[in-house]
């Protein structure tokens, strides 16, 4: 219910925030942020909690995206500690369902609602899935919301889209990706057959964001790659080597760009340093 009313409250807020003249915006997107799976006390990564005074630094800075694993237990205590850290940052912060958020479970649902939907900001569309409900697979009815989405997609300039399962992983060009987990992954996903050329054949730049990365030294901390009007972007935390969450500025003439932000350091790198 907590979470409910803090949705509410975020979409009068971006309302009037959308309402007041386009200077361009920022937001911020972390994965994994329980943290270590070696150290599972609640809360989010301390690291990342002591960075949100950086994120206040930011005037541009209008709301973040949690891209799952946010607890490690999904326990209302757990929970509790979450809303609480989160709400010094006084920006609105959307939720995606991580395996270890139980995103099908009465628990999530009961606080924090649907574990699909969408918001806009300015000209921009933002969806948020869950393809946990299904083995990895977006299908049935989250397929149908999907694509009912996509049909107004000329309306926006870029479409953000969000999930906690590296979807892409599956095919050779990413065969070197380290995933944090393949849990509920089912024998075959519908990522490459079904998605993919839904979001192809659109006019916009689409940008793909997953959070299941980087909770050990031995996984990939961040990943990013592009190809015709797809970004591919997975970033987290856990490891205290390289944890990290992402920025994206969006100028007021449509830009994009896209910085890593290397939790620990003063370090902010923009990932057009990683372009071929």
């Amino acid at each position: 219910m907590i979470r409910l009313v803090s949705y509410i409250l975020s979409s009068i807020f971006l309302l009037y925030s959308c309402s007041k003249q386009d200077t361009g915006y920022s937001f911020f997107v972390a994965g994994h942020t329980y943290g270590s799976p070696l150290d599972t006390l609640p809360g989010l990564h301390p690291p990342f909690v002591h960075d949100f005074d950086y994120l206040h630094t930011l005037p541009k800075m209008k709301f973040g995206v949690l891209t799952g694993d946010m607890v490690y237990h999904s326990r209302s205590k757990y929970w509790d500690i979450v809303d609480k850290e989160l709400s010094t940052l006084s920006i609105p912060i959307y939720f995606v369902a991580g395996n270890h958020d139980e995103g099908n479970g009465s628990l999530y649902q009961s606080r924090y609602g649907r574990t699909y939907y969408t918001f806009n900001y300015l000209n921009d569309l933002f969806l948020v899935l869950n393809p946990g409900l299904a083995g990895w697979n977006i299908q049935d009815d989250q397929l149908l919301f999907l694509k009912g989405q996509l049909e107004d997609a000329q309306k926006y300039r870029h479409i953000f889209i969000f999930f906690h399962q590296v979807l892409w992983q599956s095919i050779d060009r990413y065969a070197d990706l380290r995933i944090n987990s393949k849990d509920g992954k089912a024998p075959s996903i519908n990522f490459w057959t079904e998605i993919e050329p839904l979001l192809k054949k659109l006019e916009n730049q689409i940008f793909l964001f997953a959070g299941d990365v980087g909770a050990t030294p031995d996984k990939t901390s961040f990943f990013y790659d592009r190809y015709d009007n797809i970004t591919f972007v997975a970033s987290g935390m856990g490891n205290l080597i390289q944890d990290n969450y992402v920025i994206v500025d969006v100028s007021q003439d449509g830009k994009v760009d896209i910085k890593i932000r290397w939790i620990g350091t003063s370090i902010t790198q923009s990932v057009k340093t990683l372009e071929k």
